[in-house]
């Protein structure tokens, strides 16, 4: 250990004199930060001067100079090794596999939509209430028009957000337009609340001509530069590990803005989720980490996945705040969602949230959940425990909404959603060469090779092709 210090005295005093790094070499603290409320942090008192220096500026060696500049007077009941300085016992004591008590989750409108005295968060005023019951309405709405134009064969496939409508809408309103996201499959309100139209959702889900994806993408995966939402990505998880990156290069280009990327329960089973978050809390990146934890990936029960208390504590393992909400409780999403979402660009750190929901929903058109679940659970979840109907009674208790502006929004969301199949029916198809551009600068032979085959088989059999099918 003594020639171990004495090296790395020499390492450093080097550094600093010969290289001209004694500016780099920054002694910083790592301690841990300490958690604060909703007040505190809405307040200006909430120094950010603990919070300035940026991670990419150094890291590494900080940590070395931190070593070498200890007194040489160690606390007797301290062990000092690489990997941190720690107490130590002569008791011989695992660490138990979880708590005897489960992490609570966070809520503040009980069943019927009161809010719960006491409770910690966020107001919210009456345009933006409105604002999020008429998103969460028209998304309802969506869902089940394109469910049906799905099983009547006018488009191929469609992932349905019932159950979880809260989540979409309620975290959507608490972020800020240049919040870059990064969805998994289950998110559409995302997009809706930041102004993408039904008409360009139905757009995508036809791949006609005037798809921002060029008809490229399945239906559902959907993507909007403009609205900094990245297209949806059928593997699952590999948007996190991205997230991380993304919120990463908005830190160092000093941005007030956050990354915020979803996930499903079942995609914590795969090594990307615990890749990006570590990944996040190593780079101390701003991104907020939002996992629907619905009960089902697919077909697999959470109890087939891990055995853990649920997805909360992970971000723990990693270094991460983290909280558990109600997934169901609009209000409460919002709350944490806005509060995570500032943390997240004040501190420039990770935070994870765990939202407790259920998918009322099939997985997909491809699924039929009733092979792995009773109709009776699903039927109770869709009419006991929904988040709309929830959201709704008290905006309607405090006098914002009436059975007229009900029957309105959805009548009008149904008409729109209806002329926007219509309309994206009638458009053509992207032309077959648009398999073949924006990847390459100059087209390779192989592609060029591929382009020429697949236009000869074309012609040679256009009778497995739709009509007006353009080469």
């Amino acid at each position: 250990m003594a020639i171990w210090f004495s090296r790395s005295r020499n390492i450093v005093f080097s550094l600093r004199h010969n290289l001209n790094l004694s500016g780099i070499l920054i002694k910083r603290d790592y301690s841990p930060r300490p958690a604060f409320t909703n007040s505190q942090l809405s307040s200006k008192s909430v120094c950010l001067d603990s919070f300035t220096s940026l991670r990419h500026e150094s890291t590494a060696v900080e940590k070395q100079l931190d070593l070498v500049q200890q007194s040489d007077e160690e606390d007797p009941q301290e062990l000092n090794f690489p990997g941190g300085k720690v107490g130590y016992t002569s008791e011989m004591k695992f660490i138990p596999e979880s708590s005897s008590l489960r992490v609570p989750c966070y809520r503040v409108l009980d069943e019927d939509g009161r809010i719960i005295s006491n409770s910690d968060y966020i107001p919210v005023s009456e345009k933006l209430a409105v604002r999020m019951y008429e998103h969460m309405a028209t998304l309802q709405v969506m869902d089940h028009i394109f469910y049906e134009a799905q099983r009547q064969g006018r488009i191929s496939f469609f992932i349905t957000a019932v159950g979880e409508e809260a989540i979409n809408i309620a975290s959507a309103a608490a972020l800020s337009p240049d919040d870059v996201v990064l969805p998994q499959y289950r998110e559409p309100g995302v997009l809706l609340w930041r102004g993408f139209t039904l008409q360009e959702f139905a757009n995508q889900c036809f791949g006609n001509k005037a798809d921002r994806g060029k008809g490229r993408q399945m239906p559902v995966h959907y993507g909007s530069n403009r609205h900094n939402h990245f297209t949806v990505s059928s593997p699952i998880a590999t948007q996190l590990p991205q997230a991380a990156g993304v919120g990463y290069s908005l830190k160092m280009e000093k941005k007030n803005a956050c990354a915020v990327t979803f996930i499903g329960d079942g995609g914590t089973s795969e090594g990307d989720f615990h890749a990006g978050l570590n990944f996040a809390a190593v780079l101390e990146a701003p991104v907020v980490f939002i996992c629907r934890n619905n009960g089902w990936a697919i077909s697999t029960h959470i109890s087939e996945q891990f055995r853990s208390d649920g997805i909360v504590v992970k971000g723990q393992a990693y270094g991460i705040r983290s909280i558990r909400v109600d997934g169901n409780d609009a209000l409460a999403v919002y709350s944490a969602v806005r509060s995570a979402r500032e943390m997240a660009v004040k501190e420039q750190r990770p935070v994870l949230i765990e939202a407790m929901t259920y998918r009322v929903g099939h997985h997909s058109t491809s699924d039929d959940s009733t092979k792995y679940r009773a109709a009776d659970e699903i039927q109770y979840w869709k009419m006991s425990r929904n988040p709309v109907n929830r959201f709704r009674k008290w905006v309607e208790d405090n006098g914002w909404w009436s059975e007229e502006d009900e029957s309105k929004i959805r009548s009008n969301a149904r008409k729109q959603i209806l002329q926007a199949i219509q309309a994206a029916e009638k458009w053509d198809k992207p032309p077959l060469t648009e398999l073949f551009s924006d990847v390459y600068d100059v087209k390779p032979k192989n592609l060029e090779e591929q382009e020429l085959g697949l236009k000869e088989l074309v012609e040679k059999r256009p009778q497995d092709y739709p009509p007006g099918f353009q080469i």
